[in-house]
């Protein structure tokens, strides 16, 4: 008896060089940061997503993270230091000012 083993490729690269699960919009990144950051197992993950993508898929997805973790890890920096870029040239929105005005809220060191 023979047996086929069947090559699937669940993760595809884009041309900006992006990472994505096959079949899905959902980057590698977002899956590596749902476990990585928020320290959730495959299978929440796979539940947070409600069930897209599959279990394989965040597997795959995750090896793909560790088989190109030096690149990821220096793409999350950089989207880091975007987004606190933005929030710093955007400043405080209405809501916040008054209540900073009110003494509502605290005032915290910037990003």
């Amino acid at each position: 008896m023979s047996t086929a083993i069947a090559q699937t490729s669940h993760i595809r690269v884009d041309a900006q060089g992006r990472a994505w699960i096959e079949g899905t919009a959902v980057k590698v990144v977002e899956i590596v940061l749902d476990h990585v950051a928020d320290g959730l197992s495959p299978e929440e993950i796979h539940l947070q997503h409600y069930g897209s993508p599959t279990l394989a898929q965040i597997h795959a997805a995750l090896a793909y993270y560790y088989d190109h973790q030096a690149e990821l890890d220096a793409e999350i920096e950089r989207q880091v230091k975007e987004v606190n870029a933005m929030r710093r040239a955007a400043g405080d929105s209405p809501v916040v000012k008054r209540l900073r005005a009110e003494g509502r809220l605290a005032t915290v060191p910037a990003c």
